[in-house]
């Protein structure tokens, strides 16, 4: 093990200059090369001027060394965690600039460029201010809108230092590996900070799904962080005893893991994770790893203190503003060392002047069975405020569906909450998944879930799915507005509405890159009616860059083409 590094002093003290500190899909990028590329960053700050900037890029080594360019350029960073218009449109107003990538066409915000600088070695640093105002990281909007959390320097440089007394001597200097984005706080700490400050290299690239896990175990050995959204999708049928040995360390967090994904790590593995638990707001607050005890109590980390007001976790942390208590969305009761979780508080609405518990609407849906996940939440439908639930069916509610249709399955789960809910706050929209939609952080936010009932987007249900391809059962809604004018007396749904489903639905299912390109070999055979039960088969080709579709059904093919699509992040 090389000697850790404060945040602080990470480039004044610096490294060798052949220090490997990232892997990249051209070679390993060594400590010489980082500092050269930090200062090109940290000169096209400081000549742009401003103090904020909003920071998105897919690769890992340009987001390490542009965070740090800005803040050696006295510049705080904001991170979106994604790169959509809306996303950085609403960040227009609280930056100064964009550094990274922008999809390719938008004009929000004008992407900052790092300055050429070869030589690494002669730069200069001066230690960072621990009272730097650095950071700017995002809530999830798993029950809201995502709200802004400033961070300084010495929260990071805090927190990080934690990490590294609580899993440096079990983790060893092999490189991280990561399925989670660096544009969340968990990947942040975990896929960046840390390995920097540690002195341990980093994959540059994520991981999205679990043969690149295995690939990139079968490379080498490798520390693995992830979520549970991704451990819980372990396919048995994959070689994992071959890369046992390699997988010297497993971190879980972003939310619960569940029961199976536990077993399954187990399993296939050969590991319990060390599961973390925190926050945007809190930082690391504890953790724990359940090798044989699934009840193991959470440990808090060292200079965290936790107590239970009225059941609600309160956590004081220097990995929180200087100050009092900050008190969580979590139910708990206090242990030696630390703490038992006891679920989430009561999310509380108001409809139709009585007050509603969406948590324990949940917990009803649940607890009846036919559902082993479901999420509620409001929904405005003109001047109302309605109730709609997403669901993920057992197998007794899939036999259901597929025997009396959507409607039964929604219609018996209404009927177990009318004992316990006023009639009229029972659901009125229901969706049905294999899995919940999560983020690159493995969380689902109360906007994914919403964009499920979106009149413009098709209801389907995913019947395989492999690395390369997806099989999707789409539903054609009678009610579609794209069947409004298009033709009167005679509806049918439009080729490129076709289009849009295809690329939409493969962005759900597929790390695609940002930009559409062009079309090939693109063919409408028959018209699309309302009502229609389409199959659409997705393949996705990385090298070549083409998103495969065919739309068929039990009248025969409908449409097929495939959908050319560019620009990496960098």
């Amino acid at each position: 093990m090389v000697e850790p590094l404060a945040l602080e002093h990470l480039l004044a003290h610096g490294r060798p200059p052949r220090h490997p500190v990232a892997r990249c899909e051209d070679g390993v990028r060594d400590s010489g090369a980082f500092r050269a590329r930090v200062a090109g960053w940290r000169e096209a700050f400081t000549a742009h001027g401003g103090q904020r900037y909003a920071l998105f890029t897919e690769d890992t080594f340009d987001f390490a060394t542009a965070l740090l360019g800005a803040w050696h350029a006295g510049a705080c960073v904001y991170l979106p965690a994604d790169a959509r218009p809306a996303t950085l449109d609403a960040l227009k107003a609280h930056v100064d600039g964009f550094a990274g990538r922008a999809p390719q066409g938008q004009t929000v915000l004008t992407p900052l460029a790092p300055a050429a600088n070869e030589d690494g070695a002669s730069t200069a640093f001066q230690p960072l201010s621990p009272e730097l105002a650095a950071l700017v990281v995002y809530t999830s909007g798993s029950s809201g809108e995502p709200t802004a959390i400033p961070k300084r320097l010495s929260q990071l440089s805090s927190e990080v230092a934690t990490l590294g007394r609580l899993f440096d001597a079990d983790s060893g200097d092999v490189p991280v590996l990561a399925t989670v984005s660096h544009q969340h706080i968990y990947g942040l700490l975990f896929r960046v900070l840390w390995p920097l400050t540690s002195g341990r290299p980093f994959d540059a690239h994520a991981l999205p799904y679990p043969e690149d896990i295995l690939a990139a175990l079968q490379s080498g050995p490798g520390l693995l962080v992830a979520s549970p959204a991704h451990l819980k999708r372990l396919p048995s049928t994959l070689d994992w005893a071959s890369v046992r040995g390699n997988l010297r360390g497993l971190f879980s967090s972003g939310g619960p893991l569940t029961p199976e994904a536990l077993q399954a790590c187990r399993d296939l593995l050969g590991r319990a994770p060390v599961e973390v638990y925190g926050s945007s707001e809190t930082g690391g607050v504890a953790w724990r790893r359940r090798d044989t005890d699934d009840s193991a109590s959470w440990r808090t980390m060292p200079g965290v203190e936790v107590r239970a007001d009225e059941d609600a976790l309160c956590v004081r942390s220097p990995h929180l503003p200087a100050g009092g208590w900050f008190t969580t969305e979590d139910r708990a009761r206090a242990v030696p060392g630390g703490f038992e979780l006891l679920g989430r508080r009561d999310r509380l609405l108001k409809l139709e002047e009585k007050r509603v518990s969406l948590s324990a609407m949940e917990r009803t849906l649940v607890a009846g069975g036919l559902l082993r996940e479901a999420r509620v939440l409001p929904l405005t439908e003109g001047h109302r405020v309605i109730l709609a639930v997403v669901g993920v069916p057992d197998a007794d509610g899939w036999r259901l569906q597929e025997s009396g249709g959507r409607r039964s399955l929604s219609q018996a789960l209404r009927e177990k909450l009318a004992p316990h809910f006023e009639s009229s706050a029972l659901p009125r929209r229901f969706r049905y998944l294999e899995a919940m939609p999560v983020n690159s952080q493995g969380k689902s936010t109360e906007a994914a879930l919403a964009a499920l009932f979106d009149p413009k987007r098709p209801p389907f249900r995913v019947l395989e799915r492999s690395g390369e391809r997806v099989l999707l059962e789409v539903e054609v809604p009678a009610n579609s507005p794209y069947f409004d004018g298009h033709f009167p007396g005679s509806p049918i749904l439009p080729g490129v509405v076709q289009l849009e489903w295809s690329l939409l639905l493969g962005r759900e299912h597929f790390a695609l890159p940002p930009d559409f390109l062009r079309l090939e070999t693109l063919k409408f055979q028959q018209v699309i009616s309302p009502g229609t039960q389409l199959t659409l088969e997705l393949t996705w080709a990385k090298e070549s860059g083409k998103l495969g579709f065919k739309l068929t059904s039990a009248k025969g093919s409908h449409a097929s083409g495939r959908i050319v699509l560019g620009g990496g992040a960098g």
